[in-house]
């Protein structure tokens, strides 16, 4: 009857769907597998391994010379996020990436993840490892709160400050009052809606091998600055699921580390640059060209310049031809501040 054999039909289609879904499942793993394990041999550990405190940390340091440069990342990017900047700075002084707890090759430290107990680690980090202050401190984005916070509890170690596209205590309210009500509530509904979809597939895409795939398909959104090897090695660390537990608990923790920063104070006649990336902000579909350009505007022209006057000796540097990720797309601008602090600070 043509009844049952259209159930049949419908039967044996769903059972071929089923199995190819399936294979193709075990096949991304195992894509994702081999491809792990061959990254792990690829990719060496920058840097050592050192108990600081509670937690064994990655610090990676280089060059010779006083003060030291300390390199602090933004939210979401191991210590090799400074590898075309820390090369350049060696070549005149002594400077160290490391890894924050959790992140690259560092174990996962306690909760919460704020500015304080981050700053309290890299202290710990920096004895340990027998680094000597003053330090200069660099923080891009996150790592902005981290060393304002650290210049806050250890001034005396400090002998300069450069923030890099430096995250500002008061930029989401700020930045978003200049949009309409509801387009503010869209906003948020849709990144509380990106976070739970990133929390609940993220990890699905890594171990089914969707992410990697992606990646060398050229389909992720990637710093074009970055050669295929770097881009890899990047993805290897960040795939990580102690890397996304750390990056999440981070985010978690955020009005702590605000709240911390807010309480830092100033920095007195600490020499101070503020590189700012002068491009607007990434396309939102749901801000027309104007609502950017305000938002622009307030980002670099006031929150930024705002930075500046943490310290009696702070000035601004707006890197015109870069969005965020200085540290990738301008190394030679974040080398160009060390360098003009270090001068100063020596």
């Amino acid at each position: 009857m043509p009844g049952r054999r259209l159930q049949v039909w419908f039967r044996w289609s769903a059972r071929v769907l089923g199995s190819a879904l399936v294979a193709l499942a075990l096949a991304g793993a195992i894509y994702q597998m081999v491809g792990a394990h061959r990254d792990a041999r690829r990719f060496p550990q920058r840097g050592r391994s050192v108990q600081a405190g509670a937690v064994k940390l990655n610090i990676d340091c280089s060059g010779q010379g006083s003060p030291t440069v300390v390199l602090d990342s933004g939210m979401g990017v191991p210590a090799m996020g400074w590898m075309k900047v820390q090369p350049e700075v060696a070549k005149f002084t002594r400077v160290c990436s490391y890894d924050r707890a959790g992140y690259g090759w560092s174990d996962p430290g306690p909760e919460p993840r704020t500015s304080l107990q981050i700053v309290k680690e890299l202290k710990a980090l920096l004895d340990a490892a027998g680094e000597r202050p003053p330090y200069i401190l660099v923080g891009h984005s996150f790592g902005g709160f981290n060393v304002r916070v650290f210049t806050s509890q250890y001034h005396d170690s400090v002998a300069g400050v450069v923030l890099v596209d430096a995250s500002h205590e008061d930029e989401e309210d700020r930045i978003s009052a200049v949009l309409p009500v509801a387009v503010r509530q869209e906003e948020k509904e849709n990144d509380e809606w990106e976070a739970t979809l990133e929390r609940i597939l993220g990890p699905i895409f890594i171990h089914l091998g969707i992410q990697r795939f992606s990646v060398a398909m050229g389909w992720e959104d990637l710093p074009k600055s970055l050669s295929r090897d770097q881009v890899a090695e990047l993805m290897y660390l960040q795939e990580q699921g102690k890397f996304r537990d750390a990056v999440m608990a981070e985010d978690k923790a955020s009005p702590l580390s605000v709240a911390q920063v807010k309480t830092a104070g100033k920095m007195g006649d600490v020499p101070l640059i503020v590189l700012t990336a002068g491009k607007p902000y990434e396309p939102d579909p749901l801000l027309t060209p104007m609502d950017l350009e305000k938002q622009r505007k307030i980002w670099v022209g006031e929150l930024q310049v705002e930075l500046t006057h943490l310290s009696t000796k702070g000035k601004q540097i707006v890197v015109a031809d870069s969005s965020h990720m200085i540290p990738f797309e301008r190394p030679d601008a974040v080398v160009a501040a060390i360098r003009e602090i270090w001068q100063a600070a020596r």
